[in-house]
């Protein structure tokens, strides 16, 4: 007997926005019964954790965003991030974003490892990078983003994310990947 291959057997466009799509998918499971998810398509994005002094110095400075959030209905700490434009490489897109968002550009960026931030039910990817070297410049932001930009040293942004301060979970997953396999390399 071959081996059951999971996959999707059939899709519906159920919505189509500016930001998501919402398609509803008939799957094979890997007991071989069948059934319906409702999944979010989403173009993937890139989150940068911007260093603003050396990575690997002593209590290094990081540049995060105090940003209002509808959905969490209060302001949140957060890194750089946004959504992958048509064509976009995730690189570029972290270029880009870190300098809309903070009016900055880096020296260098390193992709620190990419993930999937809620693969129950959406597709959604976000490719987490760091930053160093930073120039500064001139914002130019969305009408839907207010931004407020801190300095946070990096051992306040981790006792933040113990704290339950920083609840934005790229952000606290991109800042510990950062702090325990980059910044102290």
């Amino acid at each position: 007997m071959a081996p059951i291959e999971p996959g999707r057997i059939s899709s519906r466009r159920a919505y189509s926005g500016r930001v998501i799509s919402l398609d509803v998918d008939t799957v094979r499971f890997p007991d071989g019964n069948t059934g319906e998810l409702e999944m979010v398509r989403h173009p993937g994005a890139s989150a940068i954790v911007p260093f603003l002094s050396d990575p690997g110095g002593a209590d290094p400075q990081l540049l995060l965003l105090k940003q209002y959030r509808y959905a969490a209905e209060q302001v949140l700490w957060e890194v750089p991030a946004g959504r992958l434009d048509a064509g976009e490489t995730p690189l570029e897109c972290a270029k880009r974003e870190l300098l809309e968002e903070t009016g900055c550009r880096a020296e260098r960026m390193e992709h620190l490892f990419t993930m999937y931030t809620t693969p129950g039910f959406t597709d959604e990817k976000i490719h987490l990078f760091m930053a160093v070297g930073l120039a500064t410049g001139e914002a130019s932001r969305e009408a839907d983003e207010f931004i407020e930009l801190e300095t946070v040293p990096l051992s306040r942004a981790l006792d933040m994310i113990e704290e339950g301060t920083i609840q934005d979970a790229k952000t606290a997953l991109a800042i510990l990947y950062a702090a325990g396999f980059r910044a102290a390399r």
